[in-house]
């Protein structure tokens, strides 16, 4: 395959994907079918067909090429040492790589956030999250038996946070920076949310 086809079947895929966000919009996932999605791609069933089984297979490639993305940035994050997990600069600098994904794409974040399902984002993203901050043996400054309370319920207060905040930010019409973003959610991370409404010790 040469670059010019590598060209078009991006330009192609993008397409495909932009068609999928607006419809969703408009229709929700359920109703949208595989012929408005070329219809508003303008292109034929046939070439849809080259690349995608139906719109499930279209939403699970999707997905699954954004949690690749994401599983990377967070992976690059756990990675840190426990004396640079602490260190909020070099924290920030790799949170701020996370809000510029989600700032990149963030018509198709929207969308994807809203749906719910075993294959939605919010679970794909508590899945990288599991694997990569809880798993044994692919971190070494977080242990288990140091926890204050269940695994489960930490994950999931975690995750329903992040999730709330990166939502909240999308839905803006002029959004803080991704660096603004990152100080945030440092700033709730490591301090919580009572110090973040000034109740100190």
């Amino acid at each position: 395959m040469n670059v010019t086809e590598d060209r078009r079947i991006s330009r192609t895929k993008e397409a495909i994907r932009q068609a999928l966000v607006s419809l969703i919009q408009e229709k929700g996932v359920d109703a949208l079918s595989v012929k408005d999605i070329t219809t508003r791609a303008n292109i034929n069933r046939g070439t849809f067909y080259l690349h995608y089984k139906d719109k499930f297979d279209l939403l699970d490639q999707t997905l699954n090429e954004i949690t690749h993305d994401l599983e990377k940035i967070t992976w690059e994050m756990n990675a840190l040492s426990s004396d640079k997990l602490l260190n909020t600069t070099m924290l920030s600098a790799a949170s701020v790589r996370l809000f510029k994904y989600f700032d990149a794409n963030a018509p198709l974040m929207k969308v994807l956030l809203s749906i719910k399902g075993t294959n939605s984002l919010q679970n794909a993203i508590k899945d990288i999250m599991w694997r990569n901050i809880f798993e044994q043996d692919k971190t070494t400054h977080i242990k288990k038996e140091n926890l204050l309370v269940p695994e489960e319920y930490l994950i999931s207060y975690i995750i329903s946070a992040h999730i709330g905040v990166i939502q909240e930010w999308l839905e803006k019409k002029f959004r803080e920076t991704p660096e603004e973003m990152a100080d945030i959610l440092i700033n709730l991370s490591f301090r919580g949310p009572l110090y973040a409404i000034g109740l100190k010790p």
